[in-house]
């Protein structure tokens, strides 16, 4: 491995094809960037495509972050069918003849707003009893899977064909919502049925899907040593967070572990348990967190390191 090829280190946006899984496309990578440090932040499926955050170098460690943050997808959806993986790669296990309107199908999907409870299908990896749900599936066992808690944040009907039977939706949904799930159970409450036969995520997190790339654009980057200008800073993972810049003194200390004082940190926010960006000398070194101190007052401590 050369140097330059050992220092990539960032986020690499990509819009993942469609019948990659999301280790696929990490595998596939790994070969291009010539490096195994690296990971996914945020599962999808074969059938779908879209912005996958792929973490390389010391990013790696802020995958999690990217999982745990809101989703943005549009979905398309065919009523009247029912298949044992709530998408069009199923086997059909009913089928409905029920006509739904616009209208109706509004009223019903407004119903799906907000804070709720959704039990994962069986074709996925959630584990129950230390066991991945789709190895039981592909046996075909089913078992019983507790509900989860999820939130819809946003959901609309971009368009919807009557006589067809199909449509498509915009749903902004929280971290381990099941969006196939989301259609089937909407297709449940039609009174009717309902299969998922595209999904594209359209951003995720702060990461849009017009900024994502290509194989292609990473094999040419990678030929001509423009590589690390295509991974954004892990800092870009949080725009929301407050800015802090540390003193001389205070990455001195924060670097070795040490609490670091409202003095040493400019920015620093007072309120308890804050997660904050630091930075000395212009670069981002890691998310600190406010804690209480024992003899009183405030100070700010490492969080996530990313070295």
């Amino acid at each position: 491995m050369n140097r330059a090829t050992s220092e990539i280190n960032g986020i690499l946006l990509m819009n993942k094809p469609q019948g990659f899984t999301s280790h696929d496309v990490v595998a596939k990578l790994r070969g291009i960037l010539h490096t195994r440090k690296i990971g996914h932040g945020g599962t999808l499926d074969p059938l779908a495509t879209g912005v996958l955050p792929v973490f390389v170098g010391g990013a790696t460690k802020a995958a999690d972050f990217a999982a745990a943050q809101d989703k943005e997808y549009v979905a398309g959806f065919t009523l009247g069918l029912c298949t044992d993986t709530q998408d069009v790669t199923g086997r059909t296990l009913r089928t409905s003849e029920k006509k739904v309107c616009r209208a109706e199908a509004e009223r019903v999907l407004a119903g799906f707003l907000g804070p709720q409870k959704q039990v994962p299908p069986m074709y996925s990896a959630v584990k129950v009893n230390g066991r991945k749900l789709y190895d039981l599936a592909r046996k075909g066992k089913e078992v019983e899977r507790p509900a989860r808690d999820i939130n819809v944040c946003a959901l609309e009907l971009l368009a919807f064909d009557e006589t067809a039977r199909r449509g498509s939706l915009r749903c902004v949904v929280s971290k381990g919502t099941y969006v196939r799930t989301l259609v089937s159970d909407f297709g449940e409450a039609l009174g009717s049925l309902a299969v998922m036969h595209s999904l594209v995520r359209t951003r995720a997190g702060a990461y849009a899907l017009e900024n994502c790339r290509t194989f292609d654009e990473v094999e040419r980057a990678m030929d001509d040593g423009s590589i690390q200008d295509l991974l954004l800073p892990t800092d870009s993972l949080f725009p929301d967070f407050p800015a802090v810049i540390l003193t001389d003194e205070g990455a001195e200390r924060i670097v070795r572990g040490a609490v670091v004082f409202p003095r040493q940190a400019q920015g620093l926010p007072e309120q308890e348990n804050a997660l904050c960006r630091v930075y000395h000398g212009g670069r981002f070194l890691m998310l600190g967190q406010v804690r209480r101190l024992d003899k009183g007052g405030l100070g700010l401590f490492v969080y996530k390191n990313f070295r």
